[in-house]
Parts: C-alpha cells; structure tokens; sequence
C-alpha cells in the first residue's frame, strides 16, 4: 500500500506481546506508570521504557508527569475503540489467551473499555436499547443514532445531552465486544451512561484492572431500566 494511512506501523506496534499487554491494561482507563506497566508486560523497567516511548512516538499513547512519577495513558477513545474491534477479530478468529481463573467470569459480566462498559451488562443494555426503538442505524454511514424516544429516555436519567451532542466524539457508536461478540454502547453516551451508573453506585470498579462489580441494587434497577426480551 503506496498511498494513505500507515496501517503496518500501528500494527507493528501493536503486535509485540509486552506492547500489547501494556495496550491492555490501559484500556481500564486509567493512567498507570513505567513501573505498573513493565509488571503487566512481564519485562524490565528498561525494556518498557522502550515500548513506551515507541508507543508514545507512534501516536498510541500520552504522558503526564506528577513529581517524580510519569503516568501513561491511551492518546483518546479511538484507540480504545480499535483494541477492542481488534480482540473481538482475535476472538471470532479463535485466537484465545488461557483463562487465568476466577477474574475471566468477572470480567465477562462487566468491564471498562477504556470509559464506557463493557460485557454482558452493556451488550443487554444494548440489546434493550435497540429493541425499544432508542437506538436506530442511521443513515450515515450505517453508524448508530439516538432516536426523540432515546433522547427523552436519557433525559429521564439525568443525562444531558447538549454537551454530548456538541463535542468531537460521536454521540452513539456500537463497539463490538470481544467476549460477547456483539455490540455495546461506546461514544459519548456509552461514557456518560457509565459514569451514571458509577454516581449511583449501581457499579463500582475493582481498585485495578477492567472489571466492574455490579451492586445488588445495581442489578436489580439496570433490569428494570434495560428490560430484553
């Protein structure tokens, strides 16, 4: 490929298991340092301060200094979104990591993608928004549109929607889970809709890592906002 976007960089980067792990575990969103990265690619300080910055170069990756730490970050949303349509490609393919035990049941009911949920909880969220009509594909590019009934729906949550309308994100856009193999909610509304749950404390997340513990009260209310079936 002569012309346009340089997929074989981004894929090169992607494709070494320690930078792929280190991808990994910034997709709970939140910001980890040199140190908490190298324990999760499994390799020295030295070597991940050399993936980092190779991610870093690529375009994949952000740095904020506090004192003497330095904490990464993925560089925005789209690169959240392209790791999971990537482990769902890996999935569909068949190309599977050994379950590590107890953590997989966990994380295969609900998780962070990078800030919006994720698993089986957001694939019924969005199965149930769909079936009632609150979610529609547009006509743009097939992508996915808020129908009055969804707007007014989210207002009732005390969501509100001028400032998710107005931003760069798009509003709605199904992301599709790699564990589920379906959709769930990503956007702007897929983040507001999980930050909700969190005021209310319907969700709580685990202190590290991706998973998300849903609440008895949590569960109970999300199945009466989110009926399928």
């Amino acid at each position: 490929m002569k012309d346009g976007p340089d997929i074989a960089r981004i894929g090169a980067l992607m494709g070494d298991p320690a930078r792929a792990n280190i991808l990994g575990a910034l997709l709970s969103g939140k910001a980890l340092t040199a140190t908490e990265l190298a324990a999760e690619a499994g390799v020295t300080g030295q070597t991940a301060s050399s993936h980092l910055k190779k991610l870093m170069d690529g375009g994949l990756l952000t740095q904020a200094k506090q004192g003497r730490h330095r904490y990464f970050t993925l560089a925005g949303p789209e690169v959240g979104a392209v790791l999971e349509a990537v482990m769902g490609l890996a999935a569909r393919r068949g190309h599977l990591r050994t379950r590590t035990g107890p953590k997989d049941p966990q994380m295969r009911a609900a998780r962070v993608c990078y800030d919006h949920l994720a698993g089986d909880l957001a694939v019924r969220i969005f199965d149930s928004l769909q079936a009632r009509g609150f979610l529609s594909v547009s006509s743009d590019k097939g992508g996915l549109a808020l129908t009055a009934e969804g707007a007014g729906f989210i207002s009732e949550l005390g969501i509100d929607l001028a400032p998710l309308r107005t931003g760069r994100r798009p509003l709605c856009r199904a992301c599709l889970d790699w564990s589920e193999r379906r959709n769930h909610l990503a956007g702007s509304l897929g983040a507001a809709l999980m930050t909700r749950f969190l005021e209310r404390n319907w969700l709580r997340r685990a202190s590290a890592g991706r998973v998300v513990h849903i609440s008895p009260k949590g569960e109970s209310e999300l199945r009466k906002l989110f009926p399928v079936g």
